[in-house]
């Protein structure tokens, strides 16, 4: 019998702690998770990715049933307040704890509520409110409590017109006009979700342009479709300090520009959940943000105790933080894990329409100097996406001249989420395999939306010669 009371303690219930957990198990290890809601799945579940996504989906649905041609021939309007349709969003959280938490009990996997405090290097104490603690020992341990907005000092967060990410979603009625600061992912995903409800929309972004991450062409469509709905964006700006008051939220800028809406998104930075975890007793130092660092295989300073998932920093992603923890506890377990897992991880940003990419971009390609070529199909070209009047957007291949190799893959529109992984699975692929050829000589069903893949191809090869 081992001297601990388990192989792997992990903690927290969100996809990072869900991912390790199972695949320890699936290996044969005594796993248990202590987690501190009384509800699984984490952030992710609760005050993120689910909630926010659908409560887009039931937007989407109203703005689209509202542009339809036969619906206003007919008469029909909808115009439900954002509580409404936030509550929408109830039965999949609720089926999705379900599921998650059928995950635990069906692979005998104890779930121990409670906040986590190590004690030593293989002790942690789950402490609930009333005082009352469970001790578990463990040979090693994954850390995936995930984060939180960041909630500078200087903002009264406790006003009923000041929100931040997690506190957005509990919004009554549908304001007038809204303010964001900060125009990261979550920032455009809720400029797009306001404007969408008609609100008038202040996004401001302290940087020089859009999500710098992401191809300049895709930040130049994003930049222009939200100018074009109406949005109001505001690059290069500082906050001062914000101002509330009983109607409404004044934010004042450095550049002397004053911002008055009705509510304000405080949408700036996240904070990893490490505080009150007592990881400095096992010599872990987060950052001043809570976040931990890591080596390029998750393990923390402490070589049994791994760290995954947006406790980690970018790319804070669901679907990232899940196959991290999957891969910590491989190499746990086996001492080594397969790369692929962690090395191309999409990105996915649910604004409207919805952006997805994986690879390279232009402005790296350029900088490395590899000899790249684009190939480029417009959506308002495809008959599914004229059927689906979903005419705004692109699909982007970035290849290699000589080789063929696919190098990048960018889209902008409908469902880019969904078809980026068609161009995945060919990156994926070594030699011969990862080639601009399997595009152009594949069939595709027609009338789809994949069909941009053969249009993009044939786009890009014909500029080869």
């Amino acid at each position: 019998m081992s001297e601990y009371d388990y192989d792997l303690v992990v903690i927290g219930t969100g996809p990072g702690g869900e991912g390790a957990a199972m695949q320890a198990v699936k290996e044969g290890k005594r796993v248990a998770v202590v987690e501190r809601h009384e509800l699984i799945g984490g952030g992710c579940t609760h005050w993120g990715t689910i909630p926010s996504k659908a409560l887009r989906y039931a937007i989407s649905r109203m703005t689209e049933a509202n542009a339809n041609s036969l619906f206003r021939e007919a008469g029909v309007s909808l115009d439900f307040s954002f509580a409404q349709l936030r509550r929408g969003a109830q039965s999949v959280i609720d089926r999705q704890v379900q599921m998650r938490t059928g995950f635990y009990l069906r692979n005998d996997v104890p779930i121990v509520r409670g906040q986590a405090r190590f004690v030593d290097e293989h002790t942690v104490e789950a402490c609930k409110e009333d005082g009352a603690c469970t001790r578990l020992t463990a040979g090693s341990f994954v850390v995936a409590p995930g984060a939180r907005p960041f909630r500078p000092a200087n903002v009264d967060f406790s006003h009923p017109r000041v929100f931040d990410s997690d506190t957005i979603l509990g919004l009554e009625q549908t304001p007038r006009s809204i303010t964001i600061y900060g125009a990261g992912v979550i920032g455009c995903e809720y400029a797009s979700m306001f404007r969408n409800l008609g609100c008038k929309v202040n996004l401001v972004n302290t940087r020089d342009q859009l999500l710098d991450f992401l191809d300049d062409e895709i930040i130049d469509a994003l930049a222009y479709h939200l100018r074009d709905r109406g949005v109001i964006l505001r690059h290069r700006e500082t906050i001062d300090h914000v101002e509330p008051h009983h109607d409404g939220v004044v934010l004042h800028l450095k550049s002397g520009k004053q911002l008055k809406t009705d509510v304000l998104l405080w949408a700036l930075g996240r904070t990893g959940n490490s505080d009150g975890m007592n990881l400095e007793a096992i010599g872990i130092e987060p950052d001043k943000r809570g976040q931990i660092p890591i080596d390029e295989h998750f393990r923390t300073c402490v070589p049994h105790v791994y760290a995954v998932g947006d406790i980690t920093g970018p790319p804070s992603l669901a679907s990232a933080a899940y196959v991290q923890g999957r891969y910590a506890a491989s190499y746990m377990i086996d001492g080594e894990a397969a790369r692929q897992m962690v090395r191309d991880i999409p990105t996915g940003i649910y604004t409207s329409p919805e952006i997805s990419s994986i690879g390279k971009t232009e402005r790296e390609l350029t900088e490395q100097r590899i000899p790249y070529e684009v190939g480029i199909s417009s959506f308002k070209h495809l008959a599914r996406a004229q059927i689906l009047n979903q005419n705004v957007g692109m699909l982007k291949l970035l290849f290699h001249r000589e080789t063929l190799e696919v190098l990048g893959v960018h889209c902008f529109g409908a469902n880019a989420s969904e078809i980026v992984h068609i161009g995945q699975a060919i990156m994926s692929q070594t030699g011969e395999a990862n080639s601009l050829r399997y595009f152009i000589d594949t069939t595709f069903n027609y009338p789809t939306m994949a069909e941009a893949y053969r249009v993009a191809a044939l786009n890009g090869f014909n500029r080869l010669f």
